[in-house]
């Protein structure tokens, strides 16, 4: 029994290291050690479907009219999470991507409530410390399967909606099926990078791919 449970801790750590692994192994992955990686499932010229398996965020809350004020102070209380202000006072590598949730709903003179997602890395996937605000927490993404659309520049309100409106008619002229309610603004550079920079849009697949 004891031999069993050792096994089933092993291939957890193993899972987690498989799906957060080496930035090396991905082509937009340029200044963190560890990425988010994925199996590919399909693509065209627009737009792709990827597979992600299930992974922990430390998380927070920002209620704001745009999603650019919002990033701004969600990212400064994760900030201080990962450099220490947690339970174990210890500093978290930083990783990639970034995710920003948006409720798809969203009215320009409504305010809305924007939730930034820093990826735990692969050493804190299991046991991540507390945090020591209670504004910061942990989700968990499923096992899940995204509608990916690229764009360089920043991410930043304009280019993310425009990006999202671009894939939505993408994937509604071919009749897919995916989650209308909310969408990902996903982020990999920091502010300081000029050059090469990417950015996508993540729509949550419902059901089976559609066609592309």
């Amino acid at each position: 029994m004891v031999y069993f449970s050792g096994l089933v801790g092993l291939l957890l750590i193993l899972t987690a290291e498989a799906r957060i692994g080496n930035s090396s192994e991905s082509s937009f992955c340029t200044e963190s050690r560890e990425c988010l990686l994925y199996d590919l499932v399909c693509q065209n010229d627009d737009y792709e479907v990827r597979h992600y398996d299930s992974v922990k965020w430390v998380s927070t809350d920002e209620e704001c009219y745009s999603m650019d004020k919002a990033m701004y102070t969600a990212f400064q209380r994760l900030f201080k999470y990962i450099t220490g202000s947690n339970e174990a006072g210890v500093n978290i590598n930083m990783t990639t991507p970034v995710t920003v949730k948006i409720e798809e709903k969203k009215r320009l003179w409504q305010s809305s409530v924007f939730t930034l997602n820093f990826l735990l890395p692969s050493d804190y996937q299991m046991t991540p410390p507390q945090p020591t605000d209670d504004s910061v927490y942990f989700t968990e993404t499923p096992d899940m399967k995204v509608y990916v659309r690229s764009y360089g520049g920043w991410m930043m309100s304009l280019t993310s909606s425009v990006n999202s409106m671009l894939l939505k008619r993408q994937l509604d002229k071919v009749q897919a099926t995916y989650n209308k309610d909310y969408h990902y603004a996903v982020g990999y550079d920091s502010p300081m990078k000029i050059l090469n920079r990417h950015n996508e849009v993540w729509y949550m697949v419902e059901g089976e791919p559609g066609p592309l």
